[in-house]
């Protein structure tokens, strides 16, 4: 039982795997493009089932390690590492996708847009690509036809040139019956815009029209002169040619007379700038002298202020100094004044304490007048020294 489930597992699978199987187609041919408009770069599966739930990655194989043009995974599209160069021109059509068509729509074709692209379809069992190649052409700008000169001959030096067309065109000269003329001289450059080419060739005054046509594959762009409308008069040419010339040589006098004026207001214009140069450079070096002055009598004043605040601060310690000697000396006079008066009121106390003594003996002698008179100068020198005393005190 366990083997017959195998086998039909492995059968399913089998058929799911085949039933998965498509095949990638592109285009046959070529697929031709103009610059400046848009192309389709076809690609679908067969049988006809949709992609939706595939990868769709279109590349450039002739770029540098086939880098992405444009990528559709998981339902979306994926262009973070797109070409720079194809970033907003490339579009997939997601309701065609269903109907299993990935082509790619390039708009606003450029010139390096030519070359092979490959269709790349994977889905979960199976994948498969497609090549596409794409020629890119490029129409110029319609020819132009110019007249170089007459000879003595009565014969016509006609130029024809266009630019702007890619690849290579091809430029033709034909009479007015159709006839092909050959070209004397061909120029043909290429530049950023595509191809120019230039053409000349000499014709007979006779020849009543000439066409000058320029063809790229599908495209044409041509050009006609009427030879006979174009007058031709040697003796007229030879005076025009005259009037040319002195036009020309008095325009030179007049642009070598502007051209001298110039030169000289130019030289003037020099002189007074390097004179002004000198002053403003002399003005410069009196600036800086000037600065150097400045800063020396700024040091000197410094220094003086400094100087000044020294003598003040001495002035201030010899002050200070000053101060406390005159305070100590009048500390030192007063207590002498102290001491002196101390002995002053012993001394008056001794000489009382006597009187005292001379009195109280006295007393107890005789009641004499003289005695009396004696009493009464010795107070009258009592009293006086308690004056003295006094005034002392004071």
């Amino acid at each position: 039982m366990k083997f017959i489930c195998l086998t039909l597992l492995i059968i399913s699978g089998i058929t799911d795997s085949r039933s998965e199987r498509y095949d990638v187609v592109g285009p046959v041919d070529s697929v031709f493009a103009v610059a400046g408009e848009d192309v389709i770069l076809p690609c679908s599966v067969k049988p006809n089932i949709s992609v939706v739930d595939m990868t769709v990655r279109w590349s450039g194989l002739d770029l540098k390690d086939s880098q992405l043009v444009h990528l559709y995974e998981d339902h979306g599209d994926r262009n973070t590492k797109q070409i720079e160069s194809y970033r907003g021109r490339t579009e997939l059509n997601h309701q065609e996708l269903q109907r299993g068509d990935a082509s790619l729509k390039l708009s606003s074709v450029r010139v390096s847009d030519e070359g092979r692209y490959k269709c790349f379809i994977q889905s979960k069992s199976w994948y498969d690509d497609a090549t596409v190649d794409v020629s890119v052409e490029a129409v110029g700008r319609p020819p132009v036809i110019t007249v170089d000169g007459f000879d003595h001959s009565e014969r016509l030096h006609l130029q024809c040139e266009s630019e702007g067309w890619y690849p290579e065109p091809v430029l033709e000269w034909l009479n007015s019956e159709g006839v092909s003329l050959s070209s004397e001289t061909t120029q043909m450059q290429r530049n950023t815009d595509g191809f120019s080419v230039k053409h000349t060739i000499t014709v007979h005054h006779r020849d009543d029209k000439i066409h000058c046509r320029v063809k790229l594959r599908h495209h044409t762009l041509e050009t006609l002169i009427v030879t006979s409308s174009i007058s031709f008069n040697p003796w007229r040419t030879t005076i025009i040619l005259n009037l040319i010339a002195v036009a020309l040589i008095v325009i030179a006098g007049i642009l070598l007379a502007a051209f001298v004026r110039k030169n000289r207001e130019h030289d003037e214009l020099q002189n007074e700038n390097r004179r002004k140069k000198q002053e403003h450079d002399q003005l410069q070096t009196e600036t800086c002298r000037i600065q150097q002055e400045y800063d020396q009598l700024q040091e000197e004043k410094n220094r003086k202020q400094q100087e000044l605040d020294h003598l003040q601060e001495e002035k201030n310690r010899k002050q200070q100094e000053y101060n406390a000697l005159l305070q100590n000396e009048n500390q030192r006079i007063k207590q002498e004044l102290d001491r002196l008066l101390e002995n002053r009121k012993q001394e008056f106390s001794s000489e009382d304490d006597q009187e005292q003594i001379v009195k109280s003996g006295m007393q107890r002698e005789h009641d004499q007048p003289q005695n009396v008179k004696e009493t009464k100068g010795k107070q009258g020198n009592q009293q006086s020294k308690k004056e003295d005393k006094k005034c002392l005190l004071q």
